[in-house]
């Protein structure tokens, strides 16, 4: 399992002023790192930039101590990430979106079938599988993007709000899918402004005023 390190960086959009300045942290395998703040701190602009979406004006972001470059090779890298808007396909089916995403990433279509269902059935999708996205709720699609996300088995798993559309027993479900990512050994990253979530994670970064501040490291 990899460990994805943000030294030093600077991200802003479109050579504007930094939204984050001098960020440096560590995402460590079998760990969850809760990245909080209040909306517009930054939290989507880290998350974008440890996943190869922005490259940092300054300072570095690498994996396994390689320079990560575009979100390609963060692909290649098993730098996964769940972004807030979910990302899905909407014409396609909730089984289709996840086995094309296990295909692209080199799976045959057999473990496409295998991981697809497995990912669907702790969320409790089953029964939404051939459902298109356009048809779903909002929490139900969240919970097929995480779905998605769970399927790729990557070894850094980069997650966006993922519990803002979800009831609290889904929520709670989440988390413990996300501590059994964890346990397999995924480092994992969590964006949230829910501090009952923030706090069953092992470690939080606090975003204010453009800076990041450990709360628990």
């Amino acid at each position: 399992m990899k460990t994805l390190t943000v030294d030093g960086a600077d991200f802003a959009y479109n050579g504007g002023p930094a939204v984050l300045r001098g960020v440096t942290v560590e995402a460590r395998p079998g760990q969850i790192l809760a990245v909080t703040g209040t909306s517009g701190a930054g939290k989507t602009t880290l998350l974008n930039g440890m996943a190869g979406l922005l490259s940092p004006a300054t300072g570095e972001v690498l994996v396994d101590g390689a320079k990560l470059g575009d979100r390609d090779h963060a692909v290649s890298l098993g730098v996964v990430l769940i972004p807030q808007d979910n990302g899905l396909a909407a014409i396609l089916t909730a089984a289709e979106n996840i086995s094309v995403a296990v295909i692209a990433t080199g799976g045959t279509p057999a473990e496409a079938r295998r991981r697809t269902a497995e990912s669907l059935e702790p969320l409790g999708l089953s029964g939404q599988a051939n459902q298109l996205i356009e048809e779903l709720s909002g929490g139900q699609q969240q919970r097929t993007a995480i779905a998605r996300a769970l399927a790729l088995r990557g070894d850094v798993l980069l997650a966006d709000e993922i519990t803002s559309e979800l009831d609290a027993a889904n929520r709670q479900r989440v988390m413990e899918l996300l501590r059994s990512e964890s346990d397999r050994g995924a480092a994992v990253v969590f964006a949230t402004h829910d501090p009952e979530a923030a706090a069953a994670c092992d470690r939080e970064l606090h975003l204010i005023d453009g800076e990041a501040v450990w709360v628990r490291e």
